[in-house]
């Protein structure tokens, strides 16, 4: 009985032994990490997306891609239509940055400032109806900024499942309007929004702002200055005209869509001052001949080389109708007292219907940039606005009301359209900097103590942290 009982006992501590090492063994195997998929095959297992090529870039991964998406949010079984992005990995455990010039997209790996700031990831999106993101045919009354709103949720809510950190939006000009407007309709997305030189233009009608910006910016001898060249650029309008017709015949240059050579001249010239103040410091006032002595040539150079007189010909503005399209349908666009032109402009500002093909329909709705403005001012949390001093833009902004919470308007000194955070004073240029790296969630201990201690964390790149050129001639932010 005693052997019966010790070999019973004998097979039971053999077959619990055989079971907990059998389960050691499943554990194990549980434990090894599974190959891990390639990000590329991430990205394109999401539906709708597809790759249009992969460009290398020193320690990211650059994506070139196409998305479809509804050519109407509200309506989507009427179609699709395909979107380009762009999209700079550097690691799916870092946060990400939604980046979008509210233009084309650039195809080249680039980083916009908060991507450098937080050291993450960068979605770039290509705003819908800018070739070749249009739907064809084109309903241009699917182009409004809820629309384009809804084609970053999208984005976002597809990317989201693979890049998890937290996120930013962000943009300049018209991708700063683009990025509120998202913050606006999404307010849940994002986990910070940061807009540079956002233009805020409440009621169309309404730009008194812009005249006394235009009376006080830089300094009386620059004003008068420039002001001269833009007068003397219209009084010799007939000798000037004579150089642009020949331009155009060289250059292939039409006016179908403006009307005729001469109001895109005046446009051109109009935009002189403008311009100047938009892409240029006070110290290029330097360069700006004397108008009283100054040759035609003169006069024909600075302004060309200001304004340029290819923008308002049919081939200058064909990249740029989806921006006139909504400037005349929801964002408005300026229009401005120029009384030392009084009896030399024969037409003003002209509205943005005269730069939209007639073919397509517009009609403008007032109210819409009234409802964001007022949201921003009631609902603003963790958002940044950022200026430049001397941006014309500036003259309308945002600005936030007692009940917004982690937001901030900042001003860059002397700054122009190009105003980012790294030109801010050192006392805001060290909060931005904390509350960008905070909303981000990689804000290190020392920036989390001391603001003053908040830096970029990801090194310089002097090829991926450049700005893509925005110098571009139209009077357009």
């Amino acid at each position: 009985m005693r052997k019966t009982l010790g070999w019973l006992l004998s097979l039971v501590v053999l077959i619990g032994t055989m079971g907990a090492a059998g389960s050691m063994a499943q554990a194990a195997t549980a434990a090894q990490p599974a190959a891990a998929t390639d990000i590329k095959d991430q990205i394109l297992g999401i539906p709708g997306m597809s790759l249009i090529e992969e460009k290398p870039y020193p320690g990211y991964r650059f994506f070139v891609l196409n998305y479809e998406q509804p050519v109407d949010h509200r309506q989507p079984w009427k179609g699709t239509f395909k979107q380009r992005l762009t999209l700079l990995h550097k690691d799916v455990s870092r946060p990400s940055v939604f980046f979008t010039s509210g233009y084309n997209v650039n195809t080249n790996p680039r980083r916009s400032e908060p991507t450098t700031i937080i050291d993450g990831n960068q979605v770039s999106m290509e705003y819908r109806f800018f070739t070749p993101s249009r739907p064809d045919p084109a309903n241009w009354s699917n182009l409004d900024i809820w629309q384009a709103a809804s084609d970053q949720h999208r984005i976002f809510t597809a990317l989201k499942k693979i890049y998890k950190k937290n996120w930013l939006a962000t943009g300049a000009s018209k991708g700063g309007m683009t990025a509120t407007y998202y913050e606006r309709f999404y307010p849940r997305d994002m986990d910070g929004v940061v807009a540079y030189v956002a233009p805020n233009d409440v009621v169309n009608h309404e730009d008194s702002a812009y005249d006394r910006f235009f009376a006080k910016v830089g300094t009386k001898e620059c004003r008068d200055k420039l002001n001269a060249v833009q007068r003397e650029a219209l009084v010799r309008r007939e000798p000037l005209e004579a150089k642009y017709a020949v331009a155009a015949a060289e250059n292939g240059w039409t006016f179908t869509t403006v009307g005729d050579l001469d109001k895109a001249y005046e446009a051109v010239v109009l935009d002189y001052v403008w311009a100047f103040w938009q892409y240029s410091l006070l110290a290029d006032c330097a360069s700006i001949p004397a108008a009283a002595t100054a040759s035609d040539q003169e006069i024909w150079d600075t302004v060309d080389t200001i304004s340029g007189f290819s923008a308002y010909t049919d081939q200058g503005l064909e990249t740029y109708t989806p921006y006139y399209y909504q400037a005349g349908t929801q964002l408005g666009s300026p229009d401005i007292k120029q009384s030392h032109l009084k009896g030399l402009s024969r037409y003003g500002y002209q509205p943005p219907r005269n730069f939209v093909p007639r073919d397509i329909p517009m009609a403008f709705q007032p109210g819409v940039m009234a409802d964001v403005d007022k949201w921003v001012r009631d609902n603003a949390h963790q958002m940044l606005f950022v200026y430049g001093q001397n941006d014309p833009w500036g003259a309308e902004p945002f600005r936030l009301g007692y009940g917004v919470r982690d937001s901030y308007v900042m001003i860059a000194p002397g700054a122009n359209h190009g105003a980012n955070v790294a030109k801010l004073m050192d006392g805001e240029k060290a909060l931005a900097t904390s509350r960008i790296l905070q909303w981000a969630g990689v804000a290190p201990a020392a920036a989390l103590a001391d603001a003053g201690k908040a830096a970029p964390l990801a090194a310089p790149d002097a090829q991926l942290d450049q700005r893509d050129p925005e110098r571009e001639p139209q009077l357009r932010p």
